[in-house]
Parts: C-alpha cells; structure tokens; sequence
C-alpha cells in the first residue's frame, strides 16, 4: 500500500485504506523521522477505528489506551525513550503484542526483537508539505 497525503484531512482517508489493506492484522510499526506525523496518522486510524475521547501522545506514559466503536481496545506505544528492549518487558509489551488487540508503534526499531513477523511496518516520509505513506508486512 502507498498513499500520499497532502493535507490532515487527507490523513483519515488514509487511516481507512491502510486498516482495509490489512484486516486481519493488529499490530502496526510506524517509522520516520522526528516530526513526520507518526502520531498525528496514529490519532488518525484511532478516530477511524471509532474512539471519541481525546488522544495524546504516549511519548511520557509509553503506551495509551483507548477504546474504539465496538469495544475494540487500541494501544498506542511510543517507544522513543526505551533504553533497552528489557525495558518494554516491564510494561508488559509481550502481552498486548499477543492481546489480538490494535497495537499501535512508534519507533519500533527499539523493540525489533519483540515484534511479530506478521507486523504491518507503515513508513512516513515528508516531501515539503505532502506525507509519503507506504505500507508492508515485515
């Protein structure tokens, strides 16, 4: 999947074309630079995916959760201030990962060990004003 968004509104158009091309996958690892919109797409799905309360970034608590349309649970990681991969052990990063729930990754790459081999890796890259957004299994 590839898509390019111009504008934030163009993001939940987005949000909707990448759950459609994986529906039968959970977990998700969003990649790209400081900035790219990995959380704002995040917020994204999330809203698509039904969730009405407010959404924030869990570059703090490390994970957020929230509860989309149909009681689906989401969980939304940001694992940038790991030190260590052991570090996502301590909250329990194995079991959401096997939870079937959503599980939403921003900078996987400090948890690679842990993911599964049927992870969607999403990537950002930002051209001037446009979000590249591409999408594939790992």
């Amino acid at each position: 999947m590839k898509v390019k968004a111009h504008s934030i509104e163009d993001l939940a158009a987005a949000a909707l074309q990448l759950l459609q091309a994986f529906p039968k996958h959970s977990v998700f690892a969003f990649v790209g630079e400081m900035g790219a919109g990995k959380t704002t797409f995040i917020h994204r799905i999330c809203t698509v995916l039904g969730v009405k309360e407010k959404m924030s970034s869990p570059t703090f608590s490390i994970v957020n959760e929230y509860l989309g349309g149909g009681n689906t649970k989401i969980y939304h990681f940001d694992m940038y201030r790991l030190e260590t991969e052991e570090e996502a052990l301590d909250i329990g990063f194995e079991e959401y990962l096997s939870s079937q729930n959503y599980c939403f990754i921003e900078w996987p790459d400090k948890v690679s060990s842990y993911l599964p081999s049927e992870a969607v890796i999403v990537k950002i890259e930002l051209e001037k004003e446009t979000r590249i957004i591409s999408a594939d299994i790992l």
